[in-house]
């Protein structure tokens, strides 16, 4: 929101001791609206004038503004240093701008604030005085942050499987290949598990999908305590598949988490009439570990782990299959 400063509504301020009724309405006026005008003097650093609207604003009386270390004070400290260099600069260079920053009141809590800015020039080119305008933006920037956070959490859910919570197949591709390109960089090995649930049709044919949506929930639930770290990835991959994406964790320590994945499937005892393997929902899992070399591609590295998990299934199900690629 660009805010511009009528010059005629502040020829009061500009001339000190300056009469007429013109001056007088365009100072009642100023002074009658939520719009906080202000005037400080080049020179000496000093308010020449602030609105009487100021005391209802913040608190602080309108004759306790003197100079304008009494307006970086009661400014909130992480905006402090910023706002004045800020200001300063653009005042220096003769340049009318704005700034938001939070100011304190007498109470103790803080306001938003606009403050907008016009620099008045002496014939000669040099500063004379600033005047302007304080506008109230709290509620604005309570908008603004609700809507940001809105955006961030739009943001989070279309990245989220709807169903189990772990992460989608769209964030887990951009997480793959970001972590791909940096584990070729930092020549630090890189896991990727993929896990299937075992006859998970046969488990929906049985129990119904409601039952199935609810295996593939406590299940995912599972996964997740595995990846906590900032990095690790736990995604629904598609269906009843999921995959884990474990940064800087080498081959040992992947087959042990693999283990470990397994073991938590299992130990759910989810039950599972049908399922050749136990009388419980199981799940086999490929387990693939690399430093990728210059020329390998993204692509293959996850062919290679698929390879992995069909050799896990292939071979009896309920069961971790790993390499080192």
């Amino acid at each position: 929101m660009n805010l511009s400063i009528d010059p005629r509504a502040l020829q009061f301020l500009k001339f000190d001791g300056e009469s007429g009724s013109d001056l007088g309405v365009y100072k009642t006026l100023l002074e009658s609206t939520r719009a906080i005008p202000w005037k400080i003097d080049w020179a000496t650093k000093q308010f020449a004038y602030i609105g009487p609207q100021i005391e209802d604003l913040l608190g602080w009386s309108q004759d306790s503004w003197n100079t304008v270390d009494d307006w970086a004070s009661r400014m909130h400290a992480d905006d402090r240093e910023y706002v004045v260099n800020f200001c300063v600069s653009q005042s220096m260079a003769g340049v009318d701008h704005e700034a938001d920053y939070r100011a304190l009141t007498k109470d103790g809590d803080y306001v938003w604030i606009r403050d907008v800015v016009h620099v008045v020039r002496l014939d000669s080119g040099e500063v004379d005085c600033l005047i302007g305008f304080m506008f109230d933006i709290t509620d604005r920037k309570r908008n603004e942050e609700q809507l940001l956070e809105m955006q961030k959490r739009l943001e989070a859910l279309s990245f989220e499987d709807g169903l189990t919570g772990a992460s989608n197949r769209r964030m887990f591709d951009s997480r793959l290949e970001n972590e791909f390109e940096s584990a070729r960089r930092s020549g630090q090995p890189l896991t990727l598990m993929l896990i299937d649930i075992d006859h998970f049709k046969q488990f929906n044919d049985l129990y119904g999908h409601l039952k199935g949506d609810d295996c593939l929930v406590s299940v995912a639930s599972a996964l997740k305590q595995l990846g906590r770290r900032r990095r690790d990835v736990v995604a629904r991959y598609g269906g009843e598949e999921f995959a884990i994406l474990l940064p800087e964790t080498d081959g040992e320590a992947a087959r042990a988490m693999a283990e470990r994945c397994r073991m938590m499937i299992s130990g759910l005892k989810v039950p599972h009439e049908t399922s050749d393997c136990a009388d419980f929902v199981t799940a086999s899992i490929g387990v693939g570990t690399v430093i990728p070399s210059p020329t390998m591609e993204c692509r293959s590295f996850v062919q290679s782990v698929d390879k992995l998990l069909y050799a896990a299934k292939k071979n009896g199900r309920n069961r971790v299959s790993s390499a080192v690629l």
